[in-house]
């Protein structure tokens, strides 16, 4: 349900866009406030977990999830929905800190592992199956229900954790690090927030510089607190080791390059090539699907390997796979994406496998809570990062087309407007006359925008890949991937030992 309502809600946007009548920005935030929230949030609900009891603090986490969901579903305008979003990302950094901790209290020995391997089973095929079922959702009951169906399950959930898990807790003396936690979540939202908009006010709007400033100076204080307090939050001392620095930047790209740019993608199939939401999903499906099918086999295909082999080659691969969603153009149907979305989903598989595994060999023994939740905090953000940052640079690319298109009587905000799924109401608000020139304008802009947004990405995975290849160095030989990959058997999350 968690990783579900990550990827549920993009084939959704322009539906809400047209109900709620969000801006771009709006819904870039419909989609950042969750993924923001479930990383800045992750780490400390580990560790909360553990002082005041993982059971507790579940069944918290999922009457937060179930709340928030409903909260969604009944927004009125975009600003609640943004709020709802916000509140569901922390719900489900609870449950997503909790998860795994819990599997460990209930099972040992074999039964650990098969448990494990469940588990794997269910979140990697989370990303598969949210575009289809937003769009089945959507398509046939509106947008509202990808929120609504979440009530059910929620319930469920309660009532089984109630009857069967048991209740866990820390050795005294573990504190919770008050200052790390809010000094990091002021940062990355704050950071986000400020290249948001920048899209729409500009590098030099006071907001932005503001927001930017604001972010960095909590970043400052995150860094300083990490540095001195005697049980940080996250060790900052990790990040002196180049392999473990290189997966962190891995972590961040798998997301960043390889998803956050599908709620721009499912925009141009929903508008320009007039697709209904449960179509556009499909499109979707075989970027999430391949990288299924690859994570599932990846253990068997990848055992003995260098960790640095699959790590570096699964980057490229995504990386190449974006980059040649490139030939997109403004005559072109979805069959264009379909190479890319395979190949990238490719190359996901095969970085999901050992990343998380990889992470912990590049670290002591005592810092492995730390740098499994490190590599599910860095994922998140990924998204949360790339969703805003290729927002700026769609939007900049967009603009710069219809300024070359000369078409008279386009407002200044059109290029933001398209972002947001408005493309149909502009071209309606205008006299009929002028409308073949207005989409034959509108349809270049989002193309060329979309080319844009799939070479900033696909070059940045690209070179993330190929500088893993050698941050990794000495990891790369000595660590390999084993036979029970972090695809199947995920470690506990920050704050745990077990």
């Amino acid at each position: 349900m968690l990783l579900v309502d990550v990827t549920i809600v993009n084939v959704a946007l322009p539906d809400m866009s047209r109900s709620l009548h969000a801006s771009m920005a709006s819904l870039q935030w419909i989609v950042d406030a969750y993924a923001l929230t479930l990383a800045a949030l992750l780490l400390t609900a580990g560790a909360a977990a553990d002082l005041l009891g993982r059971r507790r603090v579940y069944l918290a986490g999922l009457a937060v999830f179930a709340l928030a969901s409903l909260m969604c579903a009944l927004a009125a305008d975009g600003g609640v929905l943004i709020a709802g979003r916000a509140l569901q990302g922390t719900g489900g950094a609870v449950m997503f800190a909790t998860t795994t901790a819990l599997l460990t209290s209930v099972y040992e020995g074999r039964d650990r592992g098969i448990a494990f391997s469940v588990w794997g089973a269910v979140s990697s095929s989370a990303a598969a199956v949210g575009p289809t079922l937003g769009g089945v959702l959507t398509e046939s009951w509106g947008w509202p229900s990808i929120f609504l169906v979440n009530l059910p399950v929620a319930v469920v959930t309660m009532v089984l954790a109630r009857r069967v898990l048991p209740e866990f807790k820390a050795t005294a003396g573990r504190r919770l690090d008050a200052v790390g936690a809010l000094s990091f979540t002021v940062a990355a939202g704050a950071t986000v927030a400020g290249l948001i908009e920048s899209a729409h006010s500009g590098w030099g709007s006071p907001t932005v510089v503001t927001l930017l400033v604001v972010g960095a100076m909590a970043l400052a204080v995150f860094v300083v607190t990490e540095s001195t307090v005697a049980q940080p939050m996250l060790n900052l001392r990790l990040f002196r080791r180049p392999a473990f620095t290189a997966l962190m930047l891995a972590a961040v790209l798998l997301q960043g390059a390889a998803f956050a740019h599908l709620g721009y993608t499912s925009m141009w199939l929903q508008t320009s090539l007039e697709m209904g939401p449960l179509a556009a999903g499909l499109v979707l499906t075989p970027l999430s699907l391949s990288a299924l099918l690859v994570a599932a086999f990846a253990g068997r295909v990848l055992h003995g390997l260098p960790a640095r082999i699959p790590v570096s080659a699964g980057l490229v691969l995504i990386g190449v796979g974006v980059l040649t969603e490139t030939f997109i153009g403004p005559g072109s149907n979805w069959t264009v994406l379909l190479a890319g979305m395979v190949l990238s989903g490719i190359g996901a598989g095969v970085v999901t496998a050992p990343l998380v595994s990889a992470a912990l060999s590049s670290v002591p023994p005592a810092d492995a809570g730390t740098a499994s939740g490190a590599v599910n905090t860095f994922r998140q953000l990924g998204q949360a990062i790339g969703v805003a940052v290729l927002g700026t640079v769609f939007v900049s690319e967009a603009a710069h087309t219809l300024a070359g298109k000369n078409v008279p009587g386009v407002p200044q905000e059109t290029a933001s407007a398209l972002g947001g799924g408005q493309g149909r109401q502009i071209i309606e608000s205008v006299a009929p006359a002028r409308r073949a020139a207005l989409t034959e304008a509108l349809d270049a802009a989002f193309a060329h925008g979309l080319q844009q947004v799939f070479l900033i990405a696909g070059s940045a995975a690209v070179a993330v890949g190929v500088a893993a290849w050698f941050l990794m160095g000495r990891l790369g030989r000595d660590t390999h991937v084993p036979a029970q990959t972090a695809a199947t058997a995920p470690p506990a999350p920050a704050g745990t030992r077990s």
